[in-house]
């Protein structure tokens, strides 16, 4: 969807079990809430949950196939729910307002299908040269 002012990008995607055990191994997080679970049945998450920076990994890869080439300056990102395994999920991107000077600014949710947030962000891109207006 797509206005003068606003546009909106969007994938559905989840991460299994062994999408976690392999974020685990190359990040080093191996914190059990993410790769055990048995432990995490004993939290209040009952199950294990993504790292929040693997959610990340698919907002930016989102980003990248829309704005080939732009440099990302800054992000800031809560991760208010929490994301399980094989859980359907849809990452989503929506402009604020026109690009100037080269600059974006997008607002980025992981959205569960009750549409309640796993990752909560704003993102500021600088668009590639050949990309900007």
């Amino acid at each position: 969807m797509q206005n003068n002012n606003t546009a909106r990008m969007e994938r559905d995607l989840s991460f299994s079990q062994e999408d976690f055990h392999r974020f685990a191994r190359l990040s080093g997080d191996h914190n059990p809430i993410h790769v055990d679970p048995d432990y995490a049945a004993g939290t209040r998450f009952g199950a294990t949950v993504s790292h929040g920076m693997l959610l990340f990994s698919a907002v930016r890869g989102l980003i990248h196939e829309f704005f080939p080439g732009a440099r990302l300056e800054v992000q800031d990102l809560k991760f208010p729910a929490p994301a399980y395994a094989d859980e359907p999920l849809t990452v989503v991107l929506e402009t604020r307002g026109r690009p100037v000077d080269g600059i974006v600014h997008l607002t980025t949710d992981v959205l569960k299908e009750d549409n309640s947030r796993c990752l909560q962000g704003t993102c500021r891109l600088k668009l590639d040269q050949e990309m900007a207006p």
